[in-house]
């Protein structure tokens, strides 16, 4: 099935409606209906069914599902690493208990989202392919996915494709721990953005690129782990030359040491081969977008004045 942008999401729902991608996908694909226990954003408009408990998903008997999109997770690696059970909390036991309830149902489709963390930048070959090495024990945030990965081969009856996403920006509301966001909230603030390094190269996919992929590969009979990224390397640099320009602040770099590899690009031949899909975002075309957008939550959010704000 080619990415022809027909799918319209009918028989989709979608779990996960208030973080960062979920919204983006709602609004694109105004068929698909919102499950979870925080509704969408306002401008959402489309169905929303609130459950309390993924546990208790008996609110869905009668609702006629082909396809899920399930998105509820924890993508905070900083602070998973720091806390014991937080990455099995959010990260493997609610998948695990929507997985034991969607056995009983005859599912097309369900996607759910690891990280591209888990593949060891070690032994990995760049471009990096779904076949290449994975390393699950660096850390809590990977270790959790990991588990997840394993947890969709238990349920053999659901058809599962598990996306390891690579470096996803857009704009948000939120405070995230990712680069794209973060320099474009401090850019947008009365102070001094930062940035440590702007040496790292780092394959960044566009969050609507994303959503259009996500979208083909329900239509596909592909089961397994698929990589999701622009297939393209781009530096730190790269990024922070890009908001300079169009904030028109300078961005002060630290020069304090990163870790993770220092290269990183994914192999994205497989999920194009499946769908026909390619991303239609440049980075600059991206990060225009994602500025514009920001700028106009600035007033409302003042990320700058909240304490988990980091400097």
């Amino acid at each position: 099935m080619k990415d022809s942008g027909k799918n319209s999401g009918k028989k989709t729902i979608l779990f996960g409606p208030s973080g960062f991608l979920g919204p983006v996908i709602l609004e694109m694909y105004p068929d698909i209906i919102s499950v979870g226990r925080t509704p969408p954003p306002n401008y959402i408009k489309n169905k929303h069914i609130h459950i309390d408990d993924i546990g208790d998903l008996s609110d869905l008997d009668n609702l006629d599902i082909e396809k899920v999109i399930f998105m509820i997770g924890n993508s905070n690696h900083h602070e998973i690493n720091t806390k014991c059970m937080m990455g099995f909390e959010y990260n493997v036991i609610p998948i695990k208990k929507a997985l034991h309830y969607f056995q009983k149902r005859n599912l097309k489709k369900f996607i759910a989202f690891t990280t591209i963390l888990l593949y060891d930048v070690n032994k990995s070959k760049l471009p990096v392919s779904e076949d290449q090495p994975i390393n699950p024990y660096i850390h809590d945030y990977a270790f959790s996915k990991y588990v997840a990965e394993e947890i969709t081969k238990l349920y053999k009856k659901v058809p599962v494709i598990n996306i390891r996403l690579s470096n996803i920006y857009g704009p948000t509301k939120f405070i995230r721990p990712d680069l794209v966001p973060t320099l474009i909230q401090k850019a947008l603030s009365p102070k001094e953005p930062t940035v440590w390094s702007t040496k790292p190269i780092r394959d960044f996919i566009y969050v609507k690129d994303a959503a259009r992929a996500i979208i083909a590969l329900l239509d596909t009979d592909y089961i397994g782990t698929i990589n999701l990224g622009s297939g393209q390397m781009r530096s730190v640099g790269d990024i922070v030359s890009i908001i300079e320009k169009i904030s028109g602040k300078k961005v002060k770099v630290l020069d304090i040491p990163v870790t993770g590899p220092m290269k990183f690009v994914y192999d994205i031949s497989l999920v194009k081969k499946l769908t026909g899909w390619k991303p239609e975002y440049t980075l600059e075309q991206g990060l225009e977008e994602t500025y514009d957008i920001m700028k106009t939550y600035a007033n409302e959010c003042k990320w700058w004045e909240k304490q988990e704000f980091k400097w």
